[in-house]
C-alpha cells in the first residue's frame, strides 16, 4: 500500500480493496476505539487528500499482512499515519463495521464477507431455478 500526501482517501479504499476484495476502509476525523464503531457524521469525503488529514504525513509504501488483526492495523494507521480508519466487512449486501470482531485478522474478516456474498449467490442460483 502506498500512502503519500497527494493521495486521496478513494485511492486509498481502491489499493485495500485489490488486496481484500470483502472488506473497505472508512475514514474519520475522530480516533476510533478498539471494538467500539464510528458514527457516520464522522466519516470523511473520499476526495480528501492525506495530506488535508495529515499535513506532516510521509511517503511511505508497505506491504499489510493478511494476518494482521483488524485492531492492530487501525492502530497503526493511526500511529503511523494520523490517519483514523475502520475496517467494514461485507455481509450479504451490507458492509458492517468489524468492531465486535477486531480481533480477527483482515484475512479472516475477508474470508467471511467472501462466503456471506457466496451464500447470497447460491439463494439468487435457487430463486431462479424456481422461476
Amino acid at each position: 500500500m502506498k500512502i503519500a500526501k497527494d493521495l486521496t482517501i478513494q485511492d486509498i479504499f481502491n489499493q485495500f480493496s485489490e488486496q481484500f476484495p470483502h472488506l473497505k476502509l472508512e475514514f474519520y476525523s475522530k480516533p476510533i476505539s478498539v471494538y467500539e464503531g464510528s458514527s457516520a457524521n464522522d466519516q470523511l469525503p473520499h476526495d480528501m487528500s492525506l495530506g488535508k488529514i495529515n499535513p506532516t504525513i510521509t511517503e511511505t509504501e508497505w506491504h499489510i499482512d493478511k494476518d494482521m488483526l483488524v485492531t492492530d492495523f487501525e492502530q497503526y494507521m493511526k500511529e503511523e499515519f494520523g490517519l483514523y480508519v475502520q475496517v467494514f466487512r461485507r455481509s450479504n449486501h451490507l458492509w458492517l463495521q468489524t468492531s465486535a470482531t477486531d480481533g480477527w485478522s483482515l484475512d479472516k474478516q475477508n474470508g467471511k464477507g467472501g462466503r456471506s456474498m457466496r451464500q447470497i449467490d447460491q439463494v439468487i442460483d435457487q430463486n431462479e431455478d424456481l422461476d
